[in-house]
């Protein structure tokens, strides 16, 4: 009996799951299950314990704070500022308007950190005018999705703090090596945009680069907000803040530009800001807060030894065990939510990661651009899923666009797999 109610949550949290419940449920009822009728030696109350301790942590404040800082900075109109920096820069380009979408994302990852809401954003703003100017529709939904992967992945990523919780690593040095892969990220569907875009004959959006001028003025705007992501990567090497402390830093600041610079947020739009970071952020803690308890279970169960010693065993070389994971969050990644398979996934792959000798942090990055790459990947990515009812592409249409751009992505994930210094270079000289 007592071996059965050592599986028996996971196997009803999964029966759960593909009853398509919603994840944060699926791990409380498995848990709570388990608590009362399985584990007769802990008290029952060590699972409400566990869930409210967790909102009490001081590296998860950080969560909502970094997301009500990219709120403040949207009613701040940082993100047309940024979208005309982008067009100043790579507009002249053929297709110029897919550059422009890809590396507003790669501007977005310092100021909203999610992949969704960046998606969704663009889906409304640049697709309409992607198509108005002959793209097809089908192309700016996938460049659109696709683009969106690289916006956690550079700091301050939602989902890099996801992991360094559930892993105990630190969330600094997850900031400092998402950079390099992010930048890899935009380059490669840059690539690839634009040589679909000379196939097709895709015109440029403006008839010639920009000025000088017209670059000093257009920075003059967009400059407050290029130096959240700068200032918290310096701010965290010189040791002024912690990420946590950062994430407050870059609420307050953004308060600040919006108010008094921009002069665009006014006294009545702060009860709609924290609305919105409350909307945003409370899925978020409940998740994290339910994935705590589901850990509390794990770790009294000793199941994360048990699934390292197995992995450990079946996978010898760290290039094959590196090699099964990619494969395996590619499908996860297919079904569920980054920032869900995240916290479901990282405290069982990561002990048997660094038992195989793989650092920590390569690790994260590593799950991190996979399972955010299976947002965008059929059957039930939730990019695809966004992307496509915003826009009203046909789910075919956009598969078949969409290839391309999977794979170049998958090719930059595979570089941070197998070397290591693509991640890592940066965290070993600022740490």
């Amino acid at each position: 009996m007592e071996n059965l109610w050592t599986y028996l949550p996971l196997v009803l949290m999964l029966v759960l799951l593909l009853l398509k419940m919603p994840v944060a449920y699926a791990m409380i009822s498995s848990t709570l299950l388990y608590f009362i009728f399985g584990q007769t030696m802990a008290p029952n109350t060590m699972m409400i314990q566990k869930m409210s301790s967790t909102m009490e942590t001081f590296t998860y404040l950080a969560v909502p704070f970094f997301t009500l800082a990219g709120v403040i900075f949207n009613y701040a109109g940082i993100t047309k500022r940024l979208l005309e920096l982008a067009d100043l820069l790579v507009g002249h380009f053929k297709g110029g308007l897919a550059h422009v979408n890809i590396l507003l994302s790669a501007m977005m990852g310092g100021l909203s950190g999610s992949s969704l809401a960046d998606a969704s954003m663009q889906s409304k703003i640049l697709v309409p005018e992607m198509e108005r100017l002959g793209y097809s529709r089908a192309f700016s939904a996938a460049v659109t999705a696709t683009s969106s992967v690289i916006t956690p992945i550079i700091p301050p990523g939602i989902i890099l703090i996801m992991y360094a919780t559930a892993a105990n690593v630190s969330v600094q040095k997850m900031f400092y090596g998402g950079v390099i892969p992010g930048i890899m990220l935009t380059l490669g569907l840059m690539l690839v945009a634009g040589v679909i875009s000379n196939m097709r004959n895709y015109k440029a959006h403006r008839e010639k680069s920009a000025t000088v001028k017209e670059l000093a003025v257009n920075l003059k705007e967009s400059i407050w907000a290029l130096l959240v992501p700068f200032g918290l990567i310096m701010g965290l090497r010189l040791g002024i803040f912690t990420a946590t402390e950062g994430g407050a830093i870059c609420a307050i600041y953004a308060l600040i530009i919006g108010m008094f610079v921009y002069k665009q947020i006014k006294v009545s739009d702060l009860i709609p800001i924290i609305e919105e970071t409350l909307q945003s952020t409370a899925p978020i803690m409940f998740l994290l807060a339910a994935a705590q308890a589901l850990g509390r279970y794990l770790t009294w169960e000793s199941i994360p030894q048990l699934i390292s010693s197995a992995l450990t065993s079946a996978f010898t070389s760290p290039g094959l065990y590196l090699l099964a994971v990619n494969i395996l969050l590619l499908i996860i990644g297919c079904f569920f939510d980054g920032g869900a398979a995240m916290v479901l996934t990282a405290p069982l792959l990561a002990p048997a990661a660094s038992a195989l000798g793989i650092d920590l942090i390569q690790f994260g990055i590593i799950m991190s651009i996979n399972l955010t790459i299976g947002g965008v990947t059929p059957p039930f990515g939730t990019l695809m899923f966004v992307t496509c009812q915003i826009t009203e592409t046909k789910m075919e249409a956009f598969v078949k666009a969409v290839i391309p751009f999977l794979f170049i992505e998958i090719v930059v994930l595979f570089l941070c797999t197998y070397v290591p210094q693509v991640i890592m270079w940066l965290p070993n000289i600022l740490s």
